[in-house]
């Protein structure tokens, strides 16, 4: 795949920066799913200390990606002050089955009232951001997740860890009309594709946010929409636009591609595939010219990293 400008895809500075740390955006989300994770487990007021003081060990019983550090450490300053940590592994940290991850140190009640949040937490986004990086391995800077979430942004913070991009972080980040959106507009035009022209040649850039995204379901929509954007572009100096190629094979995907490069439009899109996409065909997703793969593989039904904890003398 040629090279090209950096994807609108790839938001994931605006939830974490490796000089920074979580952003006030992710650091929200952190508060609200934090007190959901407690709350859940009988947790509805800090803990206030217990018993003599213990410390536990938190490691690794698989090879992975871990991600999950800040929350805890914001869980752990809210909702059990008294327990600290130290991490050997931080966030975006790889360790080996066996490695030491952190040590919680506290009075006993807390640390055993807070083991089965902090190990939650930790387990599932590191098994979001191992699987994001084992199919970024394969295509780099192309996965993408979607908004189909289990824990919203941090989700899409564990997929950004893992070297995947966060596609939209909110409905409203950026607009993405679907056939649903077009079922609703222009009802005076027959077709499915005559709205999406109808749309593209009127859309006001200036209200679409980070980017504009359009899903086709067929080559004849997909080509339609590159030659509308790409006059508007020449004409107007907009931004990219980015097509969805909804439930298209590679080899459909290939030839979309390879015609809007005959016909000089393809500078003026972004192609993204979704749906129907699977890690054993990656490859060849990879390989058929397009820009990005998006897909909710990665974060949704995702195996947790397997995380213990044992107190010392055990």
């Amino acid at each position: 795949m040629a090279d090209a400008p950096l994807l609108p895809h790839d938001r994931g500075h605006e939830l974490w920066t490796m000089e920074d740390g979580p952003s006030r955006k992710l650091l929200a989300s952190i508060d609200r799913w934090v007190g959901a994770m407690v709350g859940d487990d009988g947790i509805d007021m800090p803990l206030s200390g217990g018993g003599p003081s213990i410390e536990a060990t938190v490691f690794a019983r698989q090879d992975g990606l871990i991600v999950g550090c800040a929350v805890v450490d914001y869980m752990l300053q809210i909702w059990s002050p008294s327990v600290r940590v130290s991490w050997f592994a931080g966030d975006g940290k790889r360790v080996s089955s066996g490695d030491e991850i952190a040590v919680l140190t506290g009075a006993r009640d807390d640390v055993l009232a807070i083991e089965r949040p902090v190990l939650n937490a930790l387990g599932q986004l590191s098994g979001i951001a191992t699987e994001t990086k084992r199919w970024s391995a394969i295509a780099p800077k192309q996965i993408a997740s979607t908004r189909k979430t289990i824990w919203g942004l941090l989700d899409k913070w564990a997929v950004h860890m893992g070297g995947g991009l966060t596609h939209r972080l909110s409905k409203n980040d950026a607009v993405m009309i679907k056939e649903n959106n077009l079922a609703t507009m222009h009802e005076e035009l027959d077709t499915h594709t005559e709205r999406l022209v109808t749309f593209l040649q009127s859309v006001d850039v200036s209200e679409v946010g980070a980017f504009l995204e359009v899903e086709t379901r067929s080559e004849k929509e997909a080509l339609m929409a590159a030659m509308v954007w790409s006059q508007r572009r020449t004409e107007q100096g907009v931004d990219r636009l980015v097509i969805m190629l909804d439930n298209f094979s590679p080899e459909e995907c290939k030839a979309v591609s390879e015609q809007m490069e005959d016909q000089e439009i393809r500078e003026h899109v972004v192609l993204e595939a979704s749906g129907g996409i699977v890690f054993n065909d990656l490859k060849s997703w990879h390989e058929c010219g397009l820009d990005v793969i998006s897909t909710s593989v990665v974060n949704r039904g995702v195996q947790p990293l397997d995380i213990s904890m044992l107190v010392k003398g055990l």
